[in-house]
Protein backbone atom coordinates (compact mmCIF):
# COMPACT_ATOMS: atom_id res chain seq x y z
CA UNK A 1 0.00 0.00 0.00
CA UNK A 2 1.51 3.35 -0.98
CA UNK A 3 1.23 6.74 0.64
CA UNK A 4 -1.21 9.28 -0.81
CA UNK A 5 0.56 12.49 -0.02
CA UNK A 6 3.57 14.08 1.66
CA UNK A 7 4.06 13.05 5.26
CA UNK A 8 1.67 10.15 4.96
CA UNK A 9 2.66 6.83 6.52
CA UNK A 10 3.70 4.15 4.02
CA UNK A 11 2.17 0.86 5.00
CA UNK A 12 4.30 -2.16 4.16
CA UNK A 13 2.96 -5.47 2.97
CA UNK A 14 3.13 -8.44 5.33
CA UNK A 15 5.89 -10.00 3.24
CA UNK A 16 7.95 -6.79 3.24
CA UNK A 17 7.53 -6.35 6.98
CA UNK A 18 8.54 -9.94 7.67
CA UNK A 19 11.65 -9.61 5.52
CA UNK A 20 12.55 -6.39 7.32
CA UNK A 21 12.21 -8.07 10.73
CA UNK A 22 14.31 -11.07 9.70
CA UNK A 23 16.99 -8.83 8.15
CA UNK A 24 17.24 -6.75 11.32
CA UNK A 25 17.45 -9.88 13.47
CA UNK A 26 20.10 -11.39 11.18
CA UNK A 27 22.23 -8.27 11.52
CA UNK A 28 22.01 -8.39 15.30
CA UNK A 29 22.91 -12.08 15.24
CA UNK A 30 25.94 -11.47 13.02
CA UNK A 31 27.23 -8.50 15.00
CA UNK A 32 26.42 -9.49 18.56
CA UNK A 33 25.22 -13.10 18.70
CA UNK A 34 21.95 -14.94 18.39
CA UNK A 35 21.29 -14.62 22.13
CA UNK A 36 20.83 -10.89 21.60
CA UNK A 37 17.84 -11.42 19.33
CA UNK A 38 14.71 -10.67 21.33
CA UNK A 39 11.37 -9.32 20.23
CA UNK A 40 12.00 -6.16 22.28
CA UNK A 41 15.45 -5.66 20.75
CA UNK A 42 14.30 -6.03 17.16
CA UNK A 43 11.36 -3.75 17.78
CA UNK A 44 13.82 -1.14 19.01
CA UNK A 45 16.04 -1.63 15.96
CA UNK A 46 13.09 -1.01 13.66
CA UNK A 47 11.43 1.70 15.71
CA UNK A 48 8.18 -0.23 16.09
CA UNK A 49 6.21 -1.66 19.00
CA UNK A 50 7.15 -5.15 20.24
CA UNK A 51 3.59 -6.25 19.52
CA UNK A 52 4.26 -5.89 15.80
CA UNK A 53 7.24 -8.26 16.01
CA UNK A 54 5.17 -10.65 18.12
CA UNK A 55 2.48 -10.64 15.44
CA UNK A 56 4.92 -12.14 12.94
CA UNK A 57 6.99 -14.16 15.41
CA UNK A 58 4.99 -15.16 18.52
CA UNK A 59 8.07 -17.04 19.78
CA UNK A 60 11.52 -15.46 19.74
CA UNK A 61 13.07 -18.84 19.00
CA UNK A 62 11.41 -18.89 15.58
CA UNK A 63 12.85 -15.46 14.79
CA UNK A 64 16.31 -16.55 15.94
CA UNK A 65 16.18 -19.60 13.68
CA UNK A 66 14.96 -17.65 10.68
CA UNK A 67 17.56 -14.93 11.25
CA UNK A 68 20.32 -17.55 11.28
CA UNK A 69 19.03 -19.07 8.06
CA UNK A 70 18.69 -15.68 6.39
CA UNK A 71 22.23 -14.65 7.29
CA UNK A 72 23.92 -17.90 6.32
CA UNK A 73 21.89 -18.30 3.14
CA UNK A 74 22.85 -14.80 2.01
CA UNK A 75 26.49 -15.61 2.69
CA UNK A 76 26.29 -18.88 0.76
CA UNK A 77 24.72 -17.14 -2.24
CA UNK A 78 27.58 -14.65 -2.19
CA UNK A 79 30.34 -17.22 -1.74
CA UNK A 80 29.00 -19.88 -4.10
CA UNK A 81 26.18 -18.55 -6.27
CA UNK A 82 23.78 -20.99 -7.89
CA UNK A 83 25.37 -22.59 -10.93
CA UNK A 84 24.51 -20.96 -14.29
CA UNK A 85 22.88 -23.14 -16.94
CA UNK A 86 25.67 -22.34 -19.41
CA UNK A 87 29.20 -22.48 -18.03
CA UNK A 88 32.69 -22.03 -19.33
CA UNK A 89 35.14 -24.92 -19.34
CA UNK A 90 36.93 -23.72 -16.20
CA UNK A 91 33.88 -22.32 -14.40
CA UNK A 92 34.03 -24.83 -11.53
CA UNK A 93 37.71 -24.18 -10.85
CA UNK A 94 37.13 -20.42 -10.85
CA UNK A 95 34.12 -20.82 -8.53
CA UNK A 96 36.17 -22.71 -5.94
CA UNK A 97 39.12 -20.35 -6.22
CA UNK A 98 36.77 -17.45 -5.54
CA UNK A 99 35.15 -19.32 -2.66
CA UNK A 100 38.45 -20.00 -0.88
CA UNK A 101 39.68 -16.47 -1.49
CA UNK A 102 36.55 -14.97 0.06
CA UNK A 103 36.44 -17.21 3.14
CA UNK A 104 40.08 -16.44 3.91
CA UNK A 105 39.28 -12.75 4.45
CA UNK A 106 38.32 -11.07 7.71
CA UNK A 107 34.89 -10.34 6.22
CA UNK A 108 34.00 -14.00 6.77
CA UNK A 109 34.77 -13.85 10.52
CA UNK A 110 31.28 -12.81 11.61
CA UNK A 111 29.75 -15.70 9.69
CA UNK A 112 32.20 -18.13 11.31
CA UNK A 113 31.21 -16.74 14.70
CA UNK A 114 27.53 -17.09 13.82
CA UNK A 115 27.97 -20.77 12.92
CA UNK A 116 29.80 -21.44 16.20
CA UNK A 117 27.10 -19.59 18.10
CA UNK A 118 24.27 -21.45 16.35
CA UNK A 119 25.79 -24.89 16.79
CA UNK A 120 26.19 -24.27 20.50
CA UNK A 121 22.65 -22.99 20.97
CA UNK A 122 21.28 -25.80 18.81
CA UNK A 123 21.93 -28.20 21.69
CA UNK A 124 19.10 -26.51 23.60
CA UNK A 125 16.88 -25.02 20.91
CA UNK A 126 15.25 -27.60 18.63
CA UNK A 127 13.84 -25.07 16.16
CA UNK A 128 17.29 -23.60 15.63
CA UNK A 129 18.84 -27.06 15.47
CA UNK A 130 16.62 -27.99 12.54
CA UNK A 131 17.70 -24.87 10.68
CA UNK A 132 21.39 -25.51 11.41
CA UNK A 133 21.11 -29.03 10.00
CA UNK A 134 19.25 -27.77 6.93
CA UNK A 135 21.86 -25.12 6.28
CA UNK A 136 24.76 -27.54 6.75
CA UNK A 137 23.21 -29.80 4.14
CA UNK A 138 22.49 -26.88 1.82
CA UNK A 139 26.11 -25.69 1.97
CA UNK A 140 27.38 -29.22 1.35
CA UNK A 141 25.05 -29.65 -1.62
CA UNK A 142 26.19 -26.37 -3.13
CA UNK A 143 29.84 -27.46 -2.90
CA UNK A 144 28.93 -30.93 -4.14
CA UNK A 145 27.31 -29.41 -7.24
CA UNK A 146 30.43 -27.43 -8.08
CA UNK A 147 32.55 -30.57 -7.70
CA UNK A 148 30.15 -32.65 -9.80
CA UNK A 149 30.23 -30.03 -12.54
CA UNK A 150 34.00 -29.92 -12.35
CA UNK A 151 34.21 -33.69 -12.78
CA UNK A 152 31.94 -33.43 -15.83
CA UNK A 153 34.19 -30.69 -17.21
CA UNK A 154 37.22 -32.96 -16.58
CA UNK A 155 38.65 -30.24 -14.33
CA UNK A 156 38.49 -32.44 -11.20
CA UNK A 157 38.95 -36.11 -10.40
CA UNK A 158 36.62 -37.23 -7.61
CA UNK A 159 34.74 -40.51 -7.14
CA UNK A 160 32.41 -39.21 -4.41
CA UNK A 161 31.57 -35.48 -4.72
CA UNK A 162 29.26 -35.57 -1.68
CA UNK A 163 31.92 -37.02 0.64
CA UNK A 164 34.48 -34.55 -0.71
CA UNK A 165 32.07 -31.66 -0.10
CA UNK A 166 31.48 -32.76 3.50
CA UNK A 167 35.21 -33.01 4.20
CA UNK A 168 35.91 -29.63 2.59
CA UNK A 169 33.19 -27.93 4.62
CA UNK A 170 34.45 -29.64 7.78
CA UNK A 171 37.88 -28.13 7.08
CA UNK A 172 36.35 -24.68 6.58
CA UNK A 173 34.44 -24.99 9.86
CA UNK A 174 37.45 -26.42 11.68
CA UNK A 175 39.61 -23.46 10.75
CA UNK A 176 36.81 -21.10 11.74
CA UNK A 177 36.46 -22.72 15.15
CA UNK A 178 39.29 -20.55 16.50
CA UNK A 179 37.85 -17.23 15.40
CA UNK A 180 36.62 -16.35 18.90
CA UNK A 181 39.87 -17.15 20.70
CA UNK A 182 43.35 -17.58 19.29
CA UNK A 183 42.73 -16.38 15.77
CA UNK A 184 45.78 -14.13 15.89
CA UNK A 185 48.10 -17.11 16.45
CA UNK A 186 46.35 -19.55 14.12
CA UNK A 187 45.17 -17.49 11.16
CA UNK A 188 48.33 -17.86 9.09
CA UNK A 189 48.92 -21.61 9.70
CA UNK A 190 45.26 -22.41 8.99
CA UNK A 191 44.74 -19.99 6.12
CA UNK A 192 45.17 -22.58 3.39
CA UNK A 193 43.89 -25.66 5.22
CA UNK A 194 40.52 -26.03 3.48
CA UNK A 195 42.03 -25.13 0.11
CA UNK A 196 44.78 -27.74 0.51
CA UNK A 197 42.25 -30.40 1.47
CA UNK A 198 40.07 -29.48 -1.50
CA UNK A 199 43.00 -29.79 -3.89
CA UNK A 200 43.76 -33.26 -2.57
CA UNK A 201 40.09 -34.30 -2.74
CA UNK A 202 39.79 -33.13 -6.34
CA UNK A 203 43.04 -34.53 -7.70
CA UNK A 204 44.58 -31.10 -8.20
CA UNK A 205 48.23 -30.14 -7.70
CA UNK A 206 49.23 -27.96 -4.78
CA UNK A 207 48.20 -24.42 -5.61
CA UNK A 208 45.62 -25.59 -8.15
CA UNK A 209 42.94 -23.61 -6.30
CA UNK A 210 45.14 -20.59 -5.71
CA UNK A 211 43.78 -17.07 -5.33
CA UNK A 212 41.05 -16.06 -7.73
Amino acid sequence: MTSRGPGKHVRKSAAERRREIVAAAAQVGLNEGLECITLQRIAGELGVKPGLIHHYFPMAEALVAEAFTGATMAELDDLLPERPAVRGSDESTRALRRFFTLISGAEFDNVSKLWLNARHLARYRPVLRDQVVDQELRWCRRIEQVITDGVTEAAFRCDDPWAAAVRILAAVDGAGAYVNTSADRRTVPLAGLARTIAEAELGLPSGGLGSA
